[in-house]
């Protein structure tokens, strides 16, 4: 985990989880322990953004490991 972090697609990577699926994540998580005001929410928004955000993502996390990886050897 250090060698992906100290990369940069790596680091483009994880602000995209964090940021792009987070907020769905988030919604979620608050419905399911109830302190979300609808117990069964439709975010669209969030929906869109992890939408959007999730294949840039894991394409900027397996660059990231595999530069890390190929580093570290």
């Amino acid at each position: 985990m250090k060698g992906l972090l100290s990369n940069r697609w790596g680091q483009i990577g994880v602000a995209l989880v964090v940021l792009g699926w987070g907020p769905l994540l988030l919604v979620i998580l608050l419905a399911a322990i109830g302190l979300w005001p609808d117990p069964n929410p439709n975010p669209i928004g969030p929906g869109l953004l992890f939408f959007v955000t999730f294949i840039p993502a894991l394409i900027c996390l397996g660059i990231g490991a595999f530069r890390a990886r190929s580093r570290s050897e």
